[in-house]
């Protein structure tokens, strides 16, 4: 059985193979399994975000997140594992056992996985091969791209569907992935995601973490304009909307999501008052 398999693998401290590794990213081979199936390769990374890719995977790969952060730790962490990971399960290792947190078997693409990492060791996971057909093990690649996030984070990905308050507004703008003042062109919905997908046309980006929103390069985009899809959850039933808003939010696995998003005129009016106030939180370019 493979809960069996994977405690006994748990128990082998000294046949633990550690694996060379950059700072945020690792990619190598099982082909130790082939040696000796209880050899369990361990990973340490170091950043708080990155990728994990198995190529000829063996029984069973450790992978510790111990990220250098010289503020205080993450206490989520998310992963989005990849589409070839069909056939293999992830666990999470607390106080010496595991949980399960992605089951064996098919699953969307896009699914991404969180759990509470806020105890005294830094996060641990397993990743778990089942068996497989004769020959089947060295066609395959598995993997996934994780990331730990903070209070920081959260700020962007609300899980409330209330409009933000003038406090949460004026952190927004500070501390967002990205921070873009533009219209609603779209808004379409992924019921099996439990998702919506806004389309932004944006005529200012004033910051984002990368490259989620996109210059126009046609010659009749005039004046300059971005292009860029932001996530909002499903059952916050976004809805198209005329007028000019500020769209603020994180960014996760390549994916902007939805934070606070005002009208335009609403946010000019908080950061007016407290500029006067000196209650804001930074200095926000105004044009």
């Amino acid at each position: 059985m493979w809960p069996n398999a994977i405690i006994f693998t748990c128990f082998l401290a000294l046949r633990l193979r550690r694996c060379a590794a950059d700072l945020c990213n690792w990619t190598g081979s099982g082909f130790a399994a082939a040696v000796d199936s209880r050899i369990v390769l361990q990973v340490r990374l170091r950043c708080t975000e990155g990728s994990v890719r198995w190529l000829y995977p063996g029984q069973a790969l450790r992978v510790v997140l111990e990220p250098n952060l010289s503020s205080s730790r993450r206490t989520t962490v998310c992963i989005k594992p990849s589409p070839s990971l069909g056939g293999g399960s992830v666990f999470v290792e607390r106080a010496g056992e595991l949980e399960l947190l992605v089951p064996d078997g098919r699953r969307p693409e896009r699914q991404v996985f969180c759990f509470r990492a806020d105890g005294p060791h830094w996060p641990a996971l397993y990743l778990q091969v089942g068996p497989q057909g004769d020959g089947a093990w060295s066609r395959r690649t598995m993997g996934f791209r994780y990331e730990l996030l903070g209070n920081r984070s959260h700020g962007g990905l609300r899980a409330s569907c209330r409009p933000c308050d003038d406090t949460e507004l004026l952190m927004a703008v500070c501390n967002s992935d990205f921070v873009v003042r533009g219209h609603i062109w779209n808004v379409s919905h992924d019921s099996e995601r439990q998702t919506s997908l806004v389309d932004v046309l944006a005529v200012r980006v004033y910051w984002q973490r990368s490259g989620v929103f996109e210059l126009q390069v046609s010659p009749s985009a005039s004046p300059r304009s971005w292009r860029g899809r932001i996530h909002a959850l499903l059952r916050c039933q976004v809805k198209p909307g005329d007028g000019e808003f500020l769209f603020t939010g994180s960014e996760h696995f390549g994916e902007a999501w939805l934070g606070c998003a005002p009208r335009y005129k609403d946010f000019l009016s908080v950061y007016q008052h407290a500029r006067t106030a000196r209650r804001n939180s930074c200095d926000f370019p105004l044009d």
